[in-house]
């Protein structure tokens, strides 16, 4: 991993404008309007753990309705289509991590929530994709989240490059647009390939079913709060796995819990760039169960969080 030279950066006159946490905020409710209301189109590369990867994206609002299509350019043709941020159709593995491309479905950020949480700033500008861009970083007040720094589009909010820096200044993860167009696309170029699957939901017996809040993790960093929560069946081991899904507002990550039988489970702790997962066996009067933390937090904060996990109802929010 590489890390950013500040310092350099600050003499070489990158960041010629003070920073001012007002200005951030503004920039950031536009960018929150910015991917609900502005078409595009470009190409755009995606770094992570030292590789790259390039992507063409397509992303059309038309009455009311925001549809998009990405399509992964080296190797296999993958790809992705979603519609108001609900995925329709995928081909081969798309790169993880790319549902927080420039092009993902966006957050409704909420910059006076996120300002209790990072330290909010404009620090400059920059010129990305040929176009002029406003600087905008999210400093982490705490040890339990990554910082960002988005270079937004002056004219349209739209984010330009995105990149995802640990407490040490490393590059975790980048996004960056080589070339952008404001121009809507056609409607032939969000049509998915013959290979874009549909996605299937499989379901199961209500009987079959253990509610997510039967289990779940008595300690959650600062912030974080349970955005949803889903039960569904493997349709290969007929295993009920049920998921919780927390956010702060711009960092993410689902806790997974199985039963599982025999030694076939391991435990384990993995990261990859910026994303990481946690899986720890636990002993329950129903049996072992698995439970697995995954997302783009902190190694030792998923360790903490899947530590926590205890059995009963969640406790009400305050």
């Amino acid at each position: 991993m590489r890390a950013i030279p500040l310092l350099a950066l600050l003499l070489s006159g990158w960041f010629a404008v003070p920073a001012h946490a007002d200005e951030a905020q503004d920039w950031l409710k536009r960018l929150g309007r910015a991917e609900q209301q502005q078409s595009y189109q470009g190409t755009f590369i995606y770094e992570r753990n030292g590789s790259f990867s390039t992507h063409d994206i397509w992303h059309l609002v038309q009455n009311g309705q925001v549809r998009e299509r990405i399509l992964q350019l080296d190797g296999s043709a993958q790809e992705v289509v979603r519609v108001d941020g609900h995925t329709q159709c995928v081909s081969g593995s798309l790169v993880a991590g790319l549902g927080n491309s420039p092009g993902g479905s966006a957050h409704v950020l909420d910059p006076q929530k996120l300002n209790s949480f990072y330290t909010l700033a404009a620090i400059g500008e920059s010129r990305v994709a040929g176009r002029k861009a406003v600087i905008v970083s999210l400093t982490p007040r705490d040890q339990h989240r990554y910082g960002f720094e988005m270079h937004l589009d002056r004219e349209t909010a739209l984010p330009l490059k995105s990149l995802l820096i640990n407490d040490k200044g490393q590059l975790l993860e980048r996004f960056q647009f080589t070339q952008l167009s404001t121009k809507a696309p056609d409607e032939s170029a969000l049509q998915p390939g013959r290979d874009c699957k549909p996605l299937s939901v499989a379901s199961s017996k209500a009987e079959d079913v253990v509610a997510p809040q039967a289990w779940h993790p008595s300690w959650l960093p600062p912030g974080f709060q349970l955005a949803r929560s889903a039960s569904r069946k493997d349709s290969r081991t007929h295993v009920v796995v049920n998921s919780l899904m927390y956010e702060d507002g711009l960092a993410r990550f689902s806790v997974f819990l199985e039963p599982v039988s025999g030694e076939a489970a391991t435990e384990s702790r993995v990261q990859l760039g910026p994303t990481v997962a946690v899986s720890r066996r636990m002993n329950t009067p129903q049996g072992e169960i698995m439970v697995t933390v995954v997302g783009e937090i902190p190694l030792g904060t998923a360790e903490r969080i899947a530590l926590s996990v205890r059995s009963g109802t969640a406790p009400e929010k305050p």
